[in-house]
C-alpha cells in the first residue's frame, strides 16, 4: 500500500450486517447519513454483508465512482466475532485483488468504546425515568442481552460490559444472556433474574439497531412482566442512531488508514489456543455469508419475474476412472437382493475395500440411510473418532452441502479427560462430542472400538441420541464385541458390520455415499 499525501483524503465504506427487518435497514442507513453529515470531508457509502442491498462490493464501487483511491472499510458491527474476523475481511481481500491500484484499509469493529458505554448508560437512565416508581439501583438487576456468537472472545466482551455497567452504575446485580447461539438464552436469563429477589429488572439489548432479535427480546421482557406482576420490568433502548455511534465509526476509519486499527487478538480463537476452540487456530479466512449476500434484492427480482430463487445444486460427477470402477462393481454381482437406498454405500464400500464380499455382513438398522441423509442436510455436522475418518470425507461435498466436521481426539481437553478418567483418547473425544453438540450430529467411528463402547454407554445410560451412528472399526481387540453392542443398541439408527474388518476409510465411505445421495436428491428437486 502506498502512503497517502493527505491522510484526510480517504473514502469510508460502512459495512453493515444486513437484516430481513426493514426497521433495522432503515436505522442503519440513517446512521450512515449521520456519519456523512459528521464527516463531510469524506466520501461515505454503505453496503451489507447479508440479505440487504447494496452489497459491500457495490458500496466500494460507489466510492471509486467518486474518484476515491484510498478506502477504509469499517465493520458496522459491535464486536469482533465471525463477521468482523472472517466474512468482512474476505470481502475486502477479494476487492483488493479486483482493484490492485486501490489502497484498502480494514477497520476494527466498534467494540467497548467509552462513548458506547456512555450511550448504554444514557439508554438505561432514560428508561428508568419513564417509570412511575422510584427504585434504588442496588435494588435493580441489569439484564444485559448480547447477540451471541460462536466466538468466546466476543461473548466475553458482553460479560465485561455487564460488569462495567454493574459497578459503574451501582446495580445490585447483573444477568448476562444472549439472543442466540450462546447460553443462557434470553428467556432463561430473564427467568433467572426474576428469581433473584430484586424489585426491578432493567433489560438492555446491546444491539446497534432494531430488528427481529430486538423485537423478540422486548417480547420476552413483556412476558416476564405478565408472569411476575409484582416485579417491575423496564425495557431500555438499544444503541440506535446516535452521534456517539457515528463518531466511533469515523474514529475506526481514521485508525484504519493511519495503521492504528486495534484488533483484540490476545484471546482470538483464530490466533491462539482458547480452551475448547483449539482446532480453529490458523483456520483460513473464508466467507460464510455468500448464500445470503444481497438475498432480499434477489428475492424481490425473482418475485417480479415469477421465478423463485432456489440454491443451485448439481449432481455428483465421478472422475472417468471412478465411473468405470463403479460400472465394473455394478456388473460384478447381483445387487437386486439389497434395498435401493443402500446401494450407493454398499458399492462404495466394495470400491474402498476391493472386495465384493465386504458388503455381506454390513448391517443397516431400518431407515438408517434415509435418516442419515436427512441429518446431514438438517444438522450439518459429522463427528469422527479419529482424524483419518475426518480427512477421508470428500471436501467438495462437505463444502457444497455446508457440512462441518469435528474430531477431538488430539485436543488438549481430550488428552486431559483421557488421563483423568482412565479412558482412551478416542473414547474421551466421543464424550466431549456428547457434551459439546448433543444429539444433532452424525457419529462416524472407523478406528477405535472404545469409541463405540463409550457411545453406546452414553446412549443407554445418559439418553444420548445421535441422529446416526456409523461403527466400522478394524481390529482384533474388542472390535467384534463393540460392533455387536452397537447392533443391539436399538435407541439410535446405526450402521455397522460383524467381524474384524473395517477401518477409517470404510466409515468415511459411508458418509461420502450419503452426501452423494443427498446432493443428487437436491439436484433433482423441483419445487412444487
Amino acid at each position: 500500500m502506498t502512503q497517502m499525501q493527505n491522510p484526510a483524503q480517504f473514502g469510508i465504506v460502512v459495512a453493515g450486517h444486513g437484516s430481513r427487518d426493514p426497521d433495522g435497514v432503515r436505522e442503519f442507513e440513517a446512521l450512515v447519513e449521520l456519519v456523512r453529515a459528521r464527516a463531510p470531508q469524506h466520501v461515505v457509502s454503505h453496503g451489507y454483508l447479508e440479505f440487504a442491498s447494496p452489497t459491500i462490493a457495490q458500496a466500494v464501487k460507489a466510492n471509486l465512482a467518486a474518484g476515491v483511491r484510498h478506502i477504509a472499510v469499517v465493520p458496522g458491527v459491535l464486536l469482533g466475532a465471525r463477521h468482523a474476523k472472517n466474512d468482512m475481511p474476505s470481502e475486502v481481500l477479494a476487492l483488493a485483488r479486483a482493484y490492485p491500484e486501490i489502497d484498502f484499509h480494514f477497520g476494527a469493529p466498534l467494540n467497548l468504546h467509552p462513548q458506547l458505554l456512555q450511550l448504554a448508560q444514557e439508554r438505561i437512565v432514560t428508561a428508568e425515568a419513564l417509570s412511575a416508581l422510584t427504585v434504588r439501583r442496588d435494588q435493580s438487576c441489569l439484564v444485559l442481552v448480547g447477540r451471541g456468537t460462536t466466538d468466546p472472545d466476543a461473548n466475553g466482551e458482553i460479560a465485561k460490559l455487564a460488569r462495567m455497567l454493574e459497578e459503574g452504575m451501582g446495580f445490585g446485580g447483573v444477568q448476562v444472556c444472549f439472543s442466540g447461539t450462546a447460553k443462557p438464552m434470553v428467556d432463561d436469563g430473564l427467568r433467572a433474574a426474576a428469581r433473584l429477589g430484586f424489585k426491578r429488572l432493567v433489560v438492555l439489548p446491546f444491539f446497534l439497531f432494531d430488528g427481529v432479535l430486538v423485537k423478540r427480546i422486548y417480547a420476552a421482557a413483556d412476558a416476564v412482566q405478565q408472569r411476575e406482576p409484582a416485579l417491575e420490568v423496564i425495557k431500555a433502548g438499544y444503541l440506535g442512531v446516535h452521534p456517539f455511534v457515528a463518531d466511533v465509526l469515523i474514529d475506526r476509519a481514521r485508525e484504519a488508514v493511519e495503521g492504528r486499527a486495534a484488533m483484540n487478538c490476545t484471546l482470538c480463537k483464530y490466533r491462539v489456543q482458547i480452551v475448547g476452540f483449539e482446532q480453529q487456530v490458523g483456520e483460513p479466512q473464508q466467507a460464510h455469508h455468500l448464500q445470503v449476500r444481497g438475498l432480499l434484492e434477489k428475492e424481490n427480482a425473482s418475485a417480479l419475474t415469477a421465478a423463485p430463487t432456489q440454491p443451485e445444486f448439481t449432481r455428483y460427477e465421478p472422475h472417468p476412472i471412478e465411473a468405470e470402477s463403479f460400472r465394473i462393481i455394478a456388473a460384478g454381482r447381483d445387487w437386486s437382493v439389497f434395498p435401493t437406498a443402500h446401494l450407493t454405500a454398499l458399492q462404495r464400500l466394495v470400491h474402498t475395500s476391493g472386495d465384493f464380499n465386504a458388503v455381506d455382513d454390513i448391517y443397516f438398522s431400518p431407515g438408517a440411510i434415509e435418516t442419515g441423509i436427512r441429518a446431514l442436510l438438517r444438522c450439518k455436522r459429522v463427528v469422527t473418532d479419529v482424524t483419518m475418518v475426518q480427512t477421508g470425507l470428500k471436501r467438495a461435498l462437505l463444502e457444497q452441502l455446508g457440512i462441518e466436521t469435528w474430531c477431538g481426539v488430539h485436543d488438549r481437553e481430550t488428552v486431559l479427560m483421557a488421563q483423568a478418567q482412565g479412558i482412551t483418547r478416542s473414547a474421551a473425544g466421543i464424550r466431549r462430542a456428547w457434551e459439546k453438540f448433543g444429539n444433532d450430529i452424525i457419529l462416524a467411528i472407523g478406528d477405535a472400538p472404545t469409541a463405540i463402547t463409550e457411545a453406546t454407554r452414553l446412549i443407554r445410560e445418559h439418553g444420548w441420541r445421535p441422529q446416526l451412528v456409523i461403527g466400522l472399526p478394524v481390529g482384533f481387540v474388542g472390535t467384534r464385541e463393540s460392533k455387536d453392542s452397537l447392533r443391539r443398541c436399538m435407541q439410535v439408527p446405526r450402521i455397522t458390520n460383524s467381524g474384524t474388518r473395517g477401518g477409517s476409510p470404510w466409515a468415511a465411505t459411508v458418509v461420502n455415499a450419503m452426501m452423494i445421495d443427498a446432493l443428487n436428491q437436491l439436484a433433482a428437486y423441483e419445487p412444487g
